[in-house]
């Protein structure tokens, strides 16, 4: 996408790459609003796809620097918004979601969250701005749940403790062969997922919100077929956005159904389990374990129960910081702001039905 080695420098905020105009819908060129420390990060790149766009920075103040000067985001319109990894970076994400909130106008926003549960998502978009998330986070969390499954599956702790006392003993673990795994939400992660189990010679059921077949899925259903997959999976894995509708989802009944000693994985948000139910679920004997990296509230509570409970892993929403994460974020901002310019579909928009349940 970008060639090595001399590439134009971005030295201050302006236009970048003046050339032809290339969006079919402005006479000037679109703005492109991105977090100062983003620019300084991946100006070279931007600049050498040689793009007609004003660009235009913001950092944890809540204004804009526009051709050097402090601008209120209440003066300022935006064609496309990127809200990189960068927003957390000054510890401010909720005043950022303010500023875009306070702008005049935005006509796209990008983001680097994969989940749009945040309330802000929903205002915004009511607003008229079309919403672009982010897949970049699939494949570390799909190597995440791998990762813990297999640490289930495999007595490596064991195994370190016989090494640490010089005993020769043979250790005998699960394999992920011929496992049925349930995937609830079937987005880029869910997919990555199934990928990954496909060269592990598993079975994949998938539950989302149409039951047209998929690949890899020996099955596909709704949320109404839960209670006829759940009795039939080894590992239940939660991948779907937090709605009215998922909130709660993994309760009594879903426990009560699950297959006993299966393991659940929730990647996804705190919010799609009751925690009583889980732990009636545990202590009953019914599920054999749960790996938990996200809750609700977070962070969780030094005190709460779950961090010393025998049955649950919690790690700390942690499944998404994989190596690569931060080049395929980029990535997929290089890719959609090229798409943008020459006013091609975007990658990763979302349909705004999904912010009222539709």
């Amino acid at each position: 996408m970008t060639a090595r080695g001399h590439l134009p420098q971005l030295e201050n905020p302006g236009l970048l790459a003046v050339g032809p105009a290339t969006h079919k819908e402005h006479a000037m060129p679109p703005t492109l609003a991105l977090h100062k420390a983003a620019l300084d990060h991946i100006g070279p790149q931007l600049a050498a796809l040689n793009l007609n766009l004003k660009v235009i920075t913001f950092d944890g103040s809540g204004e804009f620097e526009i051709e050097g000067a402090r601008v209120p985001a209440a003066e300022v319109s935006i064609d496309y918004l990127w809200f990189s990894r960068h927003i957390n970076s000054d510890g401010n994400a909720a005043g950022a979601f303010e500023m875009a909130l306070s702008c005049r106008h935005v006509g796209v926003l990008q983001t680097f969250n994969a989940g749009l549960d945040d309330p802000f998502y929903a205002t915004i978009a009511a607003r008229g701005t079309r919403i672009c998330n982010s897949s970049a986070q699939a494949v570390a969390i799909s190597e995440y749940v791998f990762g813990q499954v297999l640490n289930r599956f495999q007595p490596l702790a064991t195994q370190r403790q016989l090494q640490a006392a010089r005993e020769w003993r043979n250790t005998p673990f699960r394999e992920i062969w011929r496992t049925r795994w349930l995937i609830v939400g079937y987005g880029p992660i869910g997919q990555a997922l199934a990928q990954r189990l496909r060269a592990f010679d598993a079975t994949v059921d998938v539950v989302r919100r149409s039951d047209a077949p998929v690949e890899p899925a020996a099955r596909v259903g709704t949320a109404d077929d839960l209670p006829r997959f759940l009795p039939d999976a080894d590992v239940v894995v939660l991948a779907c956005p937090l709605t009215a509708a998922t909130r709660g989802m993994a309760n009594d009944a879903f426990f009560a159904a699950v297959k006993k000693d299966a393991i659940l994985v929730n990647i996804a948000r705190g919010g799609l389990v009751e925690a009583a139910a889980l732990t009636a679920a545990l202590d009953s004997g019914r599920l054999g374990h749960a790996i938990l990296d996200v809750f609700e509230p977070e962070p969780l509570a030094e005190d709460h129960a779950f961090w010393v409970h025998p049955g649950i892993t919690v790690t700390a929403h942690t499944s998404f910081a994989g190596n690569g994460g931060p080049a395929r974020w980029d990535q997929l901002f290089l890719e959609n702001i090229s798409r943008f310019a020459a006013g091609a579909a975007l990658g990763q928009e979302v349909d705004p039905r999904i912010f009222s349940g539709g």
